[in-house]
């Protein structure tokens, strides 16, 4: 994949990452403490993520630099759904977490 694809496949997964958290892109920069205008050139795919950055932006958005930077967690695929639910999940506290993983489990068994 080339540079250009790669930074605008990352831009997009940037996006839908902070469309997850329903944020704009100012209230993810002010969550990063970096401008409006960097987010915007990430999302945008013209700008590459420093290091430093990626770090703030996994935190802020409760999500890997896999799935940032390559689309997957733990080497599978993730989609935007799974995103969405994942970052709902982690809301939670540990005990209600717990007891929607059991409930998804006895679904599953069905």
């Amino acid at each position: 994949m080339a540079d250009t694809e790669l930074m605008k496949a990352m831009g997009e997964r940037i996006a839908s990452g902070r469309k997850a958290m329903k944020w704009t892109q100012a209230e993810l920069a002010e969550q990063m403490n970096v401008s409006t205008q960097m987010i915007s050139n990430l999302e945008q795919g013209k700008k590459a993520i420093r290091p430093e950055n990626l770090v703030k932006l996994c935190e802020a958005l409760h999500i890997s630099a896999d799935e940032v930077l390559f689309g997957t967690v733990d080497g599978r695929d993730i989609s935007r759904e799974s995103r969405e639910l994942l970052t709902e999940i982690e809301k939670l506290p540990p005990e209600l977490a717990e007891h929607l993983l059991q409930i998804i489990r006895a679904l599953n068994h069905k």
